[in-house]
């Protein structure tokens, strides 16, 4: 007993630290008003996104970056997506819509639609974005100045995330409540090991030119979790990737309802580990076992120190993912029990197969 609660108090304060660290350098993509001329191609991939597409369309619409082309690819969507799109686009010059090929054997849909749209793009920087986001001012001068500060290869964000119905709440927090007190986002950028590596599907910014030679998403054609690992391969090219959090300058709507999100994070969870079951299981029994440990000591003190690095790392966490700290501390039991579920079902599909997604088995 006395190992195990001497265990989760190491891995609470490790997880506090990496909070602390991430709150106090504040990992966020910075605003810069400075215009800039360079060609942005905005790439989208949409398949039965009829709900969502056009709030993103419109959003592009209105923002203040000037010189721009989009394209959206339709991948063999069985809804009315491309009929959207294409009248959106015959009213907008700076917009077309294409028919996405059939899914070759080897590839998974949304690397095969990446990898389809890059070879239509004619940007100096190619921009990949989910069809459920909103773009507001200000995201793409300042995503292109940080590309040439720090001579990227790669910018990836962390968008932040529109939460209605209570059932998103009691998962989608867990996105940015991982991620934040486990991973030091800054050392990204810093350490140019490619081990060190995260970034998110959601915003990929990639320097066109360097795109084109290594042709990423190819590389990456059968994996899931295919952001992390392009970030993996940017860095082993020896180019410069960073991952930030994106400051309210992109919002994105993942799911709408609790049986969604867990399904969609059941299926990216397990990814994130390499498919390691076993580390997974420790993360999962540290996370969640170990406070359960703590508790049946009724030592008042214990508790009440955990309780309190947990309280002061989902506000940290909330405050820097743009979040409501109390809906978080208030939900945080019934979120835990979300990402036991979550485990549950990523490791059961990884070893019956069963994982599908979007009508394709992954």
């Amino acid at each position: 007993m006395i190992i195990a609660i001497a265990v989760t108090f190491f891995f609470i304060i490790l997880r506090f630290t990496v909070t602390l660290f991430n709150f106090i350098s504040d990992p966020k993509l910075r605003r810069v008003n400075r215009p800039y001329p360079d060609l942005v191609s905005i790439l989208i991939p949409a398949r039965n996104e009829v709900e969502n597409i056009l709030s993103l369309l419109q959003s592009i619409y209105k923002q203040d970056y000037s010189n721009y082309e989009v394209i959206i690819l339709d991948d063999e969507s069985s809804d009315t997506t491309y009929k959207i799109c294409a009248a959106f686009a015959d009213k907008h010059p700076h917009f077309r819509v294409i028919k996405g090929a059939p899914l070759p054997h080897g590839w998974l849909g949304k690397n095969f639609a990446c990898y389809q749209l890059a070879r239509h793009a004619q940007g100096d920087f190619l921009l990949f974005i989910d069809a459920d986001e909103q773009v507001n001012p200000g995201l793409i001068n300042s995503a292109v100045h940080r590309m040439y500060v720090n001579k990227l290869g790669l910018l990836s964000l962390f968008t932040n995330q529109q939460m209605v119905t209570i059932g998103e709440r009691l998962v989608v927090p867990l996105m940015h409540y991982i991620l934040l007190n486990l991973l030091p986002l800054r050392l990204i950028y810093l350490v140019k090991n490619y081990t060190v590596a995260a970034a998110s599907g959601q915003f990929m910014l990639f320097d066109a030119e360097l795109y084109q030679k290594h042709q990423w998403h190819e590389q990456v054609k059968d994996k899931v979790v295919e952001d992390v690992e392009i970030m993996r391969l940017v860095k082993a090219a020896s180019c410069n990737g960073e991952a930030l959090l994106a400051n309210g300058m992109i919002n994105c709507r993942m799911y709408k309802n609790y049986r969604d999100a867990v399904n969609g994070f059941s299926k990216n969870f397990l990814a994130a580990f390499n498919y390691n079951i076993i580390w997974f299981l420790i993360y999962i029994v540290l996370i969640i076992g170990g406070p359960m440990i703590v508790m049946m000591t009724l030592h008042f003190e214990l508790i009440l120190f955990m309780f309190g690095l947990i309280i002061l790392t989902r506000v940290m966490i909330s405050l820097s993912a743009g979040q409501n700290a109390w809906y978080n501390i208030l939900l945080h039991p019934a979120q835990m029990f979300s990402l036991t579920l979550v485990a549950f079902l990523a490791i059961q599909r990884h070893l019956t197969k069963t994982m599908i997604w979007k009508g394709r088995k992954i």
